[in-house]
């Protein structure tokens, strides 16, 4: 089973310190970048990003990345 590429850029996300973030790692979710369980019945599960400071962080859009949660260019093959 392949991934839905949500879009073809990062998720730029504002996430704070401490805080857990559970990324979508299907592309089925409604709630971009992040999973809403649209997953269930698949082998998809999603990916938790835990934040160590508060920050601006790259979540992954196109699926394909190699350091999921977050971005590595990997859309720029599109």
């Amino acid at each position: 089973m392949k991934p839905v590429t949500t879009q073809k850029a990062p998720y730029a996300i504002a996430v704070d310190s401490g805080k857990s973030y559970y990324w979508c790692s299907c592309g089925k979710s409604k709630s971009q970048p992040f999973c809403d369980g649209a997953h269930q019945g698949s082998n998809f599960l999603p990916v938790e990003y835990k934040a160590n400071e508060s920050k601006t962080v790259y979540f992954c859009g196109c699926k394909l990345s190699a350091k999921q949660p977050l971005c590595d260019g990997a859309h720029s093959a599109f």
